[in-house]
């Protein structure tokens, strides 16, 4: 008798255990506000330089605690700014030597491994999908919390690679003859998401 009440006691232990365990698990989930947050880019050119906007469709950002443990956002591609307002350079942009908006109307960036560096500092990777091709890409963030409860979230000078994409558009890696009328390979995308749960 005794030693059934001892399993008994130990299996409530247990089990106990595991529910808290699954408690202190759970995580919290922020939804991105997609008209605070801000998405700009910039492509650069031997000659100069272009520079403006996309807009997010939605997004999440999981925090156990004020950790950063997984996360991503849908980028709708069809809504990329020329910060000239040139309607020449954003239909080029939309086209098929670019970004191929009709076929490939979203890109996404999903989140696979977050590294904490101290005081509110990540190293994040992630799969960065455009035209239906996906590379992982990584970069540092900061998370600040805001009085509100929100959160914002903030990646600075995020290369990009186009080629690994399938744009080759003027890529003197692609065409080595072109001269001085190449377009980098690179681009440069600033990310600033505010999220709240």
């Amino acid at each position: 008798m005794k030693s059934k009440l001892t399993s008994a006691a130990l299996l409530l232990f247990v089990l106990a255990a595991s529910s808290f365990k699954a408690a202190s698990l759970k995580e919290d989930v922020y939804k991105v506000d997609t008209e605070k947050s801000t998405l700009t880019w910039e492509g650069k050119k031997f000659a100069g330089a272009h520079n403006g906007t996309i807009k997010l469709k939605s997004g999440t950002l999981n925090f156990n605690g004020k950790s950063l443990t997984k996360g991503g956002f849908v980028i709708d591609m069809a809504s990329i700014k020329d910060a000239d307002n040139s309607a020449n350079l954003e239909n080029h942009l939309k086209a098929d030597d670019f970004f191929g908006v009709d076929k490939f109307p979203t890109a996404t960036f999903v989140i696979k491994k977050v590294v904490n560096s101290g005081a509110n500092k990540v190293n994040v990777t992630g799969d960065l999908t455009l035209k239906g091709i996906t590379n992982a890409i990584s970069f540092p963030a900061t998370v600040a919390w805001n009085a509100d409860g929100s959160l914002t979230a903030v990646a600075e000078k995020v290369m990009v690679d186009r080629t690994k994409y399938g744009i080759k558009f003027k890529s003197k890696s692609a065409m080595p003859d072109i001269g001085d009328k190449f377009i980098y390979d690179e681009f440069e995308l600033n990310i600033k998401l505010v999220a709240k749960k």
